[in-house]
């Protein structure tokens, strides 16, 4: 089963009054890109995470978001006294200078501790080797999570690639069959062409009248191009089915399509006929439609 390159994921661990949070994003990208974003007393942890994501995944833009709380029993609040004493003096000054008295602006309890500098909240230094073992387990169950989001949407994908193959296999018939009609039209016009000739001049040049009619022959068979098409179609499926965990396919489906253009762009090269060159834009149209799908398959 075909894997998506879009999905989130989210794990959270609690370790002695810490909380640790753990959230996965990844779009679609050429390659493994990977993003990990720490607080600062697990910086030295992004190496091995980046390590353990790689394990599990082969492409995509993966962001790695991780958080760290503490309970109010892991924090404590420190006042700097000397500083609260500073502002309260400075605000007698102010009101015997300025002879406020009581409609000066007093300094309770609660307005001091509101002034810049006077408070600081203090966390509990946090040992990184207490945290190793829960991260790694947050990190794989949010990777595993983000994989199983990829995976129903590789279901989806699937379905609507294997839709637009369909008919891409439908359309490739459709040359097949117009393909003999072209040819033949093309044989009639040469022949009426040369009975014209012969009726005005009286003579005819059979030998180079079969020489154009080969020519013309050559020049408008797509047999080729007709079983190359269906020969990557039927490996484009066998690519699709060959998918899995550990087995992206998104590059080589991607080539793929792009030998599917190329058959595409010679069968419209040759198709001196209308029908025929319509069958061959609706072509174009489908396996455009197929890449875009294909951009997000891993």
């Amino acid at each position: 089963m075909i894997q998506s390159m879009t999905g989130f994921g989210r794990a959270r661990r609690e370790v002695e009054g810490l909380g640790l949070e753990v959230e996965m994003r990844s779009v679609n990208h050429r390659h493994l890109d990977l993003r990990v974003r720490l607080p600062r007393v697990l910086n030295d942890r992004e190496s091995a995470i980046k390590k353990q994501i790689q394990s599990e995944l082969s492409r995509g833009k993966v962001d790695v978001t991780v958080n760290l709380t503490m309970d109010s029993a892991a924090t404590s609040l420190e006042i700097d006294e000397h500083l609260a004493s500073q502002y309260v003096a400075a605000a007698r000054s102010l009101d015997e200078k300025h002879s406020l008295g009581s409609e000066g602006g007093k300094l309770d309890g609660a307005s001091l501790l509101a002034l810049p500098g006077v408070t600081r909240v203090v966390e509990t230094e946090v040992d990184p080797a207490l945290l190793e073992g829960p991260l790694a387990d947050a990190i794989h169950e949010a990777t595993q999570a983000m994989i199983a989001m990829r995976a129903i949407e590789g279901e989806s994908l699937l379905i609507e690639v294997e839709t637009r193959l369909n008919h891409v296999e439908e359309l490739a018939i459709r040359f097949e069959s117009r393909a003999g009609e072209v040819l033949s039209v093309a044989k009639q016009r040469l022949q009426k062409r040369a009975d014209q000739i012969k009726r005005e001049v009286g003579l005819v040049d059979e030998a180079r009248l079969y020489q154009e009619i080969v020519i013309a022959a050559d020049r408008l068979d797509i047999t080729e191009e007709l079983v190359r098409l269906q020969s990557h179609v039927a490996q484009f499926r066998e690519t699709l089915q060959s998918a899995g965990r550990g087995h992206p396919v998104g590059r080589r489906l991607d080539f793929l399509l792009q030998e599917l253009g190329r058959e595409a762009n010679t069968v419209g090269s040759k198709a001196n006929d209308a029908p025929l060159a319509q069958d061959v834009v609706e072509l174009k149209t489908e396996l455009e439609r197929i890449r875009e799908q294909v951009q997000n398959v891993e």
